[in-house]
């Protein structure tokens, strides 16, 4: 992540090992990308959010390092499908404008959440 913001991408870490359901994903979230105030705590508030980052400038994009994610993918598998889909549209909102946005997940767990290893 560091290497990333020498080059101008804005990083944002999620921990996942504390986000177990819904609520836990939001609230890492809320604290790894510093959400404002006005963050509703619901998934249409965090797409919301995420393809806005007014408050987070970046100079050539943002890069998101979800670890952990088998923890939610195990535990509450709506939740994390969920999160999936407001990753890909922030992603999408984000591709033709000169910061796009990457979301890059660990590859440990993939097995657990039925997402495909990518070699």
């Amino acid at each position: 992540m560091r290497r990333a913001a020498e080059q101008g991408w804005r990083p944002f870490h999620l921990e996942g090992r504390r986000a177990h359901d819904k609520d836990g994903f939001l609230r890492v979230c809320a604290e790894a990308f510093d959400l404002p105030d006005w963050f509703g705590q619901n998934w249409d508030a965090l797409e919301d959010c995420l393809t806005d980052l007014s408050w987070a400038p970046a100079d050539k994009g943002y890069v998101v390092l979800y670890e952990s994610w088998a923890e939610l993918a195990d535990a509450d598998q709506a939740s994390f499908r969920t999160a999936l889909d407001v990753f890909a549209e922030a992603v999408a909102s984000w591709r033709d404008t000169a910061t796009p946005m990457t979301v890059m997940l660990s590859s440990v767990g993939v097995e657990v959440a039925g997402v495909p290893r990518l070699t």
